[in-house]
């Protein structure tokens, strides 16, 4: 298909039942043609694919259609036949792009004069009309004001703001919503099965996110993806569209997250490879970036986000990886780096990956954003070090370095000494009982290290004397704090704060709770 703008003339809609995400609009136009109130001048506005100029055809059949039903064009009289055609000589369509002058609007007054040759209305039909010149604009009001009564002006724009106040007022204003993604996925799955299509959920989805809200662009791509005659699902959308797929935008988040520079250039580097716009990819990026902030700002984030179940616990689980001074850092570095791939077209990779390098280490960039986050990491690492918790000298070390640093030979060490008889506990015993301030720790926990709160889910506190604490959870959890030296030196230093004692005073036991087989008991 050498066309890919003929599978939507195609399914264009033929009457205002057929228009989708479009139902107040096409209610109230129904309802003027059916009880003869049509006006002499609708102003139709709306981002581009969704329905305007559609919705513009159809109004010019309804009023002209010999049989209407309740509003609607029969689509079968010569009236309608003849529009659908294109050779109907009282209905025009102008572009006001290509005819913005004066005198274009001189010929078009001319031609009112003369009543209709052959249908009851002559109906104007000027698309993007915000591209007409100041005077074209002022030769055209009067014609606006007082058109004759066989006359209908229909004005489409993406620009409303561009349009004097004079022109305004003179119209009927008509506001053209974008689709919704649901309703994008019904009607390609529509097509697709109509057409013999091979379509995937997953590619559709994607489809109808690209097309970000309007129908026209959602079914080009599909005939787009459609010309390999494979089927169609993300991968193959994503390859089609230049860009990364959302997991891979996914993965690169995680990996900045954690400073994972080789994951990134990876990421990066297959991105190129395959052939990948990367301004595109990155716009993909911003738009995660987007949904995680989200994520963290609201609770009823799912509402607001264009995502599947899966990629909605997805991004639950990066934002919980972030703070929102670093998620402000990075997107200022973001949004910079987008401006200079637009400048400079030859070097999307080089500028792509030295941002990455800058959001992966605060330490690099000086801005506003970036001290920030620097002074809200010193202040949490000033935290833990009044709880008696162990952290790091280098905060931004990378885990792959400290993992390859060489570990030190263990030094001789003397005999052990015979250890010193212990003396019996003055602590009072007390019977164990529910810990009381447990819900207030847990609290503290997820201020100081959210992911580490996230663990102790369903969790259980017993108190077993003054100082000493039972704690039984997940028996995975358990193994995996009992192994992290500086996680059960957090528990322990926030216990300690809650309690107003010093932590060397607090015993903490973590077990997995007796349903769970997972994991052992340790003590701290």
């Amino acid at each position: 298909m050498a066309d890919y703008k003929a599978l939507y003339r195609k399914w264009r809609p033929t009457d205002f039942d057929d228009v989708c995400g479009q139902d107040r609009i096409t209610d109230i136009l129904k309802y003027e043609v059916a009880n003869n109130k049509v006006s002499h001048a609708y102003l139709f506005c709306g981002s581009r694919g969704t329905g305007k100029t559609s919705c513009a055809k159809i109004l010019a059949k309804a009023v002209n259609c010999e049989n209407s039903r309740d509003g609607n064009p029969c689509n079968c009289c010569e009236s309608c036949r003849s529009i659908d055609m294109g050779i109907a000589t009282d209905v025009i369509e102008m572009d006001a792009a290509s005819n913005n002058g004066v005198e274009n609007v001189r010929s078009l007054k001319d031609e009112i004069s003369f009543t209709p040759a052959a249908l009851r209305y002559r109906v104007y039909i000027i698309d993007e009309v915000h591209m007409m010149s100041g005077s074209a604009f002022n030769a055209l009001l009067k014609t606006l004001e007082e058109p004759p009564t066989y006359v209908l002006f229909i004005l489409a724009t993406t620009e409303f703001h561009k349009l004097p106040t004079t022109i305004v007022s003179r119209c009927q204003r008509f506001d053209f919503r974008r689709i919704s993604s649901e309703v994008i996925v019904d009607r390609l799955a529509k097509i697709a099965r109509e057409e013999g299509i091979d379509l995937g959920e997953d590619g559709a989805r994607l489809i109808a996110r690209a097309a970000r809200g309007g129908m026209r662009d959602a079914v080009s791509l599909l005939e787009l993806c459609a010309g390999s005659k494979q089927h169609i699902d993300a991968t193959l959308v994503a390859t089609t569209l230049g860009a990364g797929d959302r997991e891979s935008a996914y993965r690169l988040i995680e990996a900045v997250a954690t400073s994972d520079f080789a994951t990134v250039y990876s990421i990066i580097g297959e991105t190129v490879m395959t052939s990948g716009d990367i301004s595109v990819f990155w716009q993909e990026i911003i738009d995660s970036y987007r949904d995680i902030m989200v994520v963290k700002n609201t609770d009823r984030a799912k509402a607001y986000l264009d995502l599947t179940d899966g990629e909605y616990e997805r991004v639950k689980g990066i934002a919980e990886k972030f703070t929102m001074a670093r998620l402000s850092y990075h997107t200022s570095i973001l949004e910079e780096a987008l401006t200079n791939m637009q400048r400079a077209t030859n070097s999307k990779r080089s500028i792509a990956e030295i941002a990455l390098t800058r959001m992966c280490d605060a330490r690099l960039v000086s801005s506003v954003e970036a001290l920030a986050l620097r002074v809200e990491e010193l202040e949490k690492q000033v935290t833990m070090l009044k709880m008696g918790v162990p952290v790091s000298s280098k905060p931004t070390e990378r885990p792959q370095e400290a993992a390859e640093a060489p570990k030190p030979e263990p030094k001789p060490t003397a005999a052990p000494e015979a250890p010193a008889p212990k003396k019996p506990s003055q602590e009072p015993k007390s019977a164990p009982a529910p810990y009381a301030n447990w819900g207030m720790v847990l609290e503290r926990m997820a201020e100081v290290k959210k992911p580490l709160s996230s663990q102790f889910v369903n969790s259980k506190a017993t108190r077993i004397s003054k100082n000493e604490f039972l704690i039984q959870m997940n028996g995975f959890f358990a193994d995996r704090i009992r192994k992290s030296e500086q996680d059960m030196a957090l528990l322990v230093g926030i216990i300690a704060e809650c309690e107003g004692i010093s932590p060397s005073e607090i015993r903490i036991t973590v077990e997995a709770k007796p349903t769970d087989p997972k994991g052992t008991a340790s003590e701290f």
